[in-house]
């Protein structure tokens, strides 16, 4: 059996219902822990599942930002300091790293609530995540308005990255299995993941070669 749904059928939906629905019918998402501070030193963290690969050259990653949600507070900081992390997720922080999605006051850091470690580096004046082992530096470079539901697309230039050396390729790519970086799907489901295969570039008319058992 099947169930199909047309926009009529989406449209009728109840609200939450609807919400599940569309938020996990994309597939699996990335998931990390977005840190900011404001110039009075205030920090802020929270959770993204809308983080979008931009382009490589230059580095650029974004983030959508929807409408009248805790995300205003990140969003402010940002447009304040020029300035923000991204912190991949592992199964030792998840509930911690969800926590962050409350909705805390302003002047409650989200670090101190739940219980996770503000660091920093030299270059970057906001906080990362210390228990992350993946981290990434962002240099805010605009904001983009999309008018079909008011939310807003941040473009950031990355200028920091810090990775285990035993989870990086002697080519650049980074094996998130290695350090079990999670998924994750709709709003509140979480996935662990390993890789299947890598492949050559893919060109007409030639066989494509794995890159995992050619090393």
């Amino acid at each position: 059996m099947e169930k199909t749904f047309r926009l009529n059928d989406i449209l009728a939906l109840e609200r939450q219902t609807r919400t599940n629905l569309i938020n996990s019918i994309g597939g699996f998402k990335s998931v990390g822990l977005v840190g900011t501070q404001n110039k009075l030193g205030q920090t802020n963290l929270s959770i993204f599942s809308s983080i979008v690969h931009i382009g490589a050259h230059p580095p650029l990653i974004g983030l959508i930002f929807r409408p009248g949600n805790p995300m205003r507070d990140t969003l402010a900081n940002i447009l304040e300091t020029g300035f923000y992390t991204i912190n991949h997720i592992h199964e030792g922080i998840l509930s911690q790293a969800h926590q962050t999605s409350a909705h805390y006051p302003v002047n409650q850091s989200e670090f101190e609530a739940v219980g996770l470690t503000p660091s920093y580096t030299e270059s970057i004046p906001v906080p990362f995540v210390a228990e992350s082992k993946i981290q990434i530096g962002v240099q805010f470079k605009e904001i983009l308005e999309i008018t079909s539901n008011n939310t807003q697309l941040v473009i950031g230039e990355i200028v920091f990255i810090k990775v285990p050396e035993n989870c990086l390729g002697t080519d650049g790519f980074v094996h998130l299995d290695k350090v079990n970086t999670l998924t994750c799907s709709g709003l509140d489901a979480y996935h662990s993941t390993n890789t299947i295969d890598r492949f050559s570039y893919a060109k007409p008319n030639k066989d494509l070669t794995s890159l995992l058992s050619n090393g």
